[in-house]
């Protein structure tokens, strides 16, 4: 079983890094191979929305989005983790999930095979404002990257009111919830 987890916080050490690192560490307890890749540590350009896409399946755009698109296809499980920026994603994560396009529009305009196999997706986000509709907002973002790469939207983690750096450390339910997942994924 091999898990990536896919950071899009600008923060190191920060909540939503503590949470992703607490999914892992519950799965590697349990045997499972972990992989942390931070977004903001990678160099990827915004999307083209280039419409020659013809036969290549992925973006034609050469940075490091390209090792994204091959550790997504070696995984078995994907946990993506995002605070909340603005009542959305981070923008590491939404440039991301934006480079997904080609996919999206070979799987639905071209009708094609994406290479994209049937997978387990987990959602993580944290946010400060208590505002829940933030992740309602989040969610349906992440659900359609999902649906387009073929993940199965499986679970999902929300803290909320988490503002400063490490707060989480304080909502031991989020941490074990966490933890207990991660167990979960790599027994299944």
């Amino acid at each position: 079983m091999k898990i990536l987890g896919i950071n899009g916080s600008p923060r190191k050490g920060g909540n939503t890094e503590i949470l992703l690192e607490k999914v892992l560490e519950g799965a590697r307890q349990k045997g499972a191979i972990t992989e942390h890749i931070v977004l903001n540590d990678l160099k990827i350009s915004p999307c083209q929305e280039c419409e020659d896409i013809g036969k290549r399946i992925l973006c034609k755009i050469k940075d490091d989005m390209q090792e994204i698109y091959k550790k997504i296809k070696e995984a078995d499980v994907i946990v993506l983790a995002s605070p909340i920026f603005f009542g959305s994603l981070s923008a590491q994560t939404k440039i991301m999930i934006d480079r997904f396009q080609c996919v999206w529009r070979k799987k639905y305009v071209l009708n094609k095979d994406t290479g994209f196999k049937k997978k387990r997706g987990i959602f993580i986000c944290v946010e400060a404002s208590r505002n829940k509709k933030f992740f309602d907002n989040a969610r349906s973002i992440v659900r359609n990257l999902f649906a387009t790469i073929n993940l199965k939207y499986e679970e999902e983690i929300f803290c909320s009111g988490l503002d400063k750096k490490g707060e989480v450390l304080k909502h031991q339910y989020c941490l074990k919830k966490a933890f207990q997942l991660g167990e979960r994924l790599a027994r299944s």
